[in-house]
């Protein structure tokens, strides 16, 4: 099994960010990567177990299945149904957590999946510092230091 793990500061209170993400149909609005989205079933998008579907601005189609969401504990964790990485059992989890000192976000998004042993590194930087800290940077630009 694979594991990635990704951290990040973003200079925004963990309420405001949480905001931005908790809305598992909003990847096209904060992700650059993320062309378009939708929720299967017209479900409500904080509904767990409600599937998105999106599309990838550099191709493919991805459908994801929320499994928790807690506005409490800033955390949602997902899983890939169908894409194409070549990734089984993936699970992912995207946590914020407060910090005090300068009101802002530590950010961790962490994911576990298993794939061909011959992928595992590449797939493995791919998701970990493309998809994962392509989200953050997107975070940190939407919310510069000062504002």
């Amino acid at each position: 099994m694979v594991k990635v793990y990704t951290s990040s500061v973003i200079d925004a209170p963990a309420d405001r960010v949480w905001t931005t993400i908790r809305d598992f149909n909003a990847l096209p609005a904060w992700h650059p990567g993320i062309a378009d989205s939708r929720i299967e079933g017209n479900q409500p998008s904080d509904k767990v177990g409600c599937i998105r579907n999106f599309n990838l601005k550099s191709g493919g189609n991805i459908r994801e299945q929320l499994l928790a969401l807690s506005d409490y504990d800033y955390v949602c964790t997902y899983s890939i149904l169908a894409s194409p990485m070549g990734v089984e059992n993936y699970i992912a989890t995207l946590k914020l957590s407060p910090i005090t000192d300068g009101n802002r976000t530590y950010a961790e998004w962490t994911a576990e999946f298993d794939c061909d042993p011959a992928r595992e590194k590449q797939l493995a930087q791919d998701i970990g510092q493309g998809v994962f800290q392509g989200g953050f940077d997107a975070l940190k630009r939407r919310f510069p230091a000062g504002r």
